[in-house]
């Protein structure tokens, strides 16, 4: 398959790749393309900044998660847009550890054998600029980087040296943004604030986009992501038809999903219906119920004062309707959410209170299902990641729990997963679309309607 692709990388965190990459995307479609956007990682954050430029659902590609062949076929299925844009995560080589290259964007700009442009922060250097060029370059025999783009130029003349220190490095520079304070994202606990939770967020980012696109060369761009090699098309999965109805919590607190997951659940044959834990007043009729993550606790009180939603989830519950809930899911099941000086009460179903933290949980995730649950048989291994600020405190004794992990923070004792009636809640979050888990929630759904 011929498909126009880019990798935007960048040689750390927060070195601007998002903003930098919207821009990318406005440029393209200013040009008449349209544009599929990716996200190395397992960040819902960035994704959501993509999706709103581009019009079109990012996609996420991790290759701990989904294993190589999986990220193919994702990207392959996906990329129906005039060019596939992937932005990085954290710095160019970072992975799984520090002894290779896996799960890196390194990593994934090799599966997919696109170019590379690297974003370099160019504030407080000049000629020196050069050497974490080449550094980069040169790191791997095979770094892909065919660009870069320098950003927080401090004025023409800090330019001309930087362009005059990478001239005689042959490394093309395809962007010189000026360092402004207007060009840069908000950011809060978690990274960057979701796009989902309000209007400005949005006005924000395509504010953003529209300035720094004229610094940055979209013509030469578009030119490099036509000369890419093909990919081997990639053998489709058969859709099964429609025999359940999952509920999907979906508003500015639940917004964590993989496009992935869903899309697995509706080709196994469930129909989806999303609905508001915040501004409805029940579940619409429904086989099973899944809520992703978010951030409950900033708008804690307004799920606090929903108290027919509380009750409904709650009840269903009871009557063993098939929930599964992740990391904000989770904080949401709990009888509270602590959050600064305030208490949320939240929906009971869980003996525990969730408390913020100062520290945050960030790790790749990886164990053993060691009982029957809605997702998977026991003995099953288990791949996920975790990233939250919160904890579960006063956690009753005989609380379940399913996943036994061998890598990861998890709750207690390395355990995640609990277990009530036929809801399993975990801060962990999976991916869906190379695995059973989608197939068995259905099937779990389907069963649970002939009760």
């Amino acid at each position: 398959m011929k498909i126009p692709r880019l990798v935007i990388a960048g040689t750390t965190s927060g070195v601007g790749k998002t903003a930098i990459t919207c821009a990318i995307i406005h440029g393209m479609k200013k040009n008449g393309y349209s544009v599929q956007p990716f996200k190395v990682g397992p960040d819902y954050i960035d994704p959501s900044y993509l999706s709103s430029i581009s019009q079109n659902n990012a996609r996420n590609l991790d290759a701990w998660l989904m294993g190589n062949q999986e990220l193919l076929s994702s990207f392959t299925k996906n990329s129906k847009s005039n060019c596939s844009i992937i932005e990085g995560v954290m710095g160019y080589y970072d992975g799984f550890s520090g002894l290779s290259n896996y799960s890196s964007t390194h990593h994934v700009a090799c599966l997919l054998k696109s170019p590379v442009i690297l974003v370099l922060d160019a504030s407080k250097t000049a000629r020196s600029i050069a050497a974490t060029a080449l550094g980069f370059k040169k790191f791997h025999k095979n770094s892909r980087i065919v660009g870069v783009i320098l950003n927080k130029i401090g004025s023409k003349k800090h330019e001309i040296l930087c362009k005059q220190a990478l001239q005689s490095l042959k490394i093309t520079v395809l962007g010189s943004i000026p360092k402004d304070l207007e060009l840069s994202l908000a950011s809060r606990h978690l990274g960057l604030i979701p796009v989902s939770e309000n209007t400005s967020m949005r006005k924000k980012i395509h504010s953003v986009a529209k300035k720094i696109v004229d610094f940055i060369e979209i013509d030469k761009l578009i030119a490099i992501s036509n000369n890419t090699t093909s990919i081997p098309k990639q053998k489709n999965k058969k859709i099964k038809k429609t025999k359940t109805i999952i509920a999907v919590a979906l508003d500015n607190s639940f917004n964590f999903y993989y496009r992935d997951n869903i899309d697995a659940l509706r080709r196994e044959g469930a129909k989806i219906k999303f609905f508001s834990p915040i501004s409805d007043s029940k579940v619409p009729s429904c086989n099973g119920i899944y809520i992703g993550g978010g951030f409950p606790e900033i708008l804690g009180n307004l799920l606090h004062k929903n108290h027919k939603m509380k009750k409904t989830i709650k009840n269903l519950a009871e009557k063993e309707i098939p929930i599964y809930a992740e990391c904000g899911g989770l904080m949401y099941l709990t009888r509270s959410i602590n959050y600064g000086s305030k208490k949320f009460n939240m929906v009971g179903l869980f003996d525990a209170e969730t408390k913020m933290t100062k520290r945050m949980k960030l790790n790749y995730t990886k164990g053993k299902i060691k009982s029957n649950c809605i997702i998977s048989p026991k003995s099953k291994n288990l791949r996920g990641h975790e990233f939250h600020y919160s904890e579960l405190n006063s956690i009753s004794s005989d609380s379940k729990f399913v996943y036994q992990l061998s890598l990861g923070d998890g709750i207690k004792n390395k355990q995640d997963g609990l277990i009530e009636y036929n809801t399993l809640a975990s801060y962990g979050h999976l991916y869906f679309d190379n695995s059973d888990y989608a197939h068995r929630f259905v099937e779990s759904c389907v069963n649970a309607s002939k009760r």
